[in-house]
């Protein structure tokens, strides 16, 4: 029984979106190169035995080899057996609105060690208000500056657990 061509699931329009078959091999390869990352560093931390019993880098090796080795069979299997696979991965659009996320949570991530959690916390969730929900300004300040405030007082005065703090909180002795 054969599924009729017009149906989206099966058959995606020419240039609405990533093929699944090519999004697959490019996580493949993503994954591969993770794995590669995880077996350098282990085999820089040593991965034989010691007195005590295995070194650091013994289990990590292992973990990243069968990473390697999985995501090759993944990359083999898109390459060669899904070769009639013309089903879209997802519409151009819909890769617009993950995008409006992914990128703003990289630049968070890689900026908090040059200038703290908490501003980098209050640029991504200000950022976030305006641009994608189109908030008021006394409403993005309000929940901007609130929410670093009560994950400062939980964590540091409450839990007692210093999270990364740049230059403003340095500079206000915090």
């Amino acid at each position: 029984m054969s599924t009729p061509p017009d149906d989206p699931e099966v058959a995606a329009p020419a240039g609405a979106g990533p093929r699944q078959r090519n999004v697959e091999m490019g996580v493949a390869l993503a994954m591969a190169s993770f794995g590669g990352i995880v077996i350098v560093g282990a085999l820089q931390a040593g991965t034989g035995w010691g007195a005590e019993g295995p070194k650091s880098g013994f289990f990590p090796f292992w973990v990243g080899l069968l990473i390697v080795a999985m995501s090759v069979l993944n990359f083999a299997h898109a390459l060669l057996l899904d070769r009639g696979n013309v089903k879209k991965f997802a519409e151009w659009r819909q890769m617009g609105q993950v995008l409006k996320v992914v990128i703003p949570l990289a630049v968070y991530v890689a900026v908090m060690s040059f200038i703290g959690l908490y501003v980098a916390s209050f640029l991504l969730i200000a950022g976030f208000m305006r641009w994608v929900g189109r908030y008021n300004w006394l409403l993005i300040a309000a929940i901007s500056i609130g929410v670093p405030v009560i994950a400062y007082v939980t964590f540091e005065n409450w839990f007692l657990v210093a999270l990364p703090k740049g230059p403003l909180e340095d500079w206000l002795g915090l």
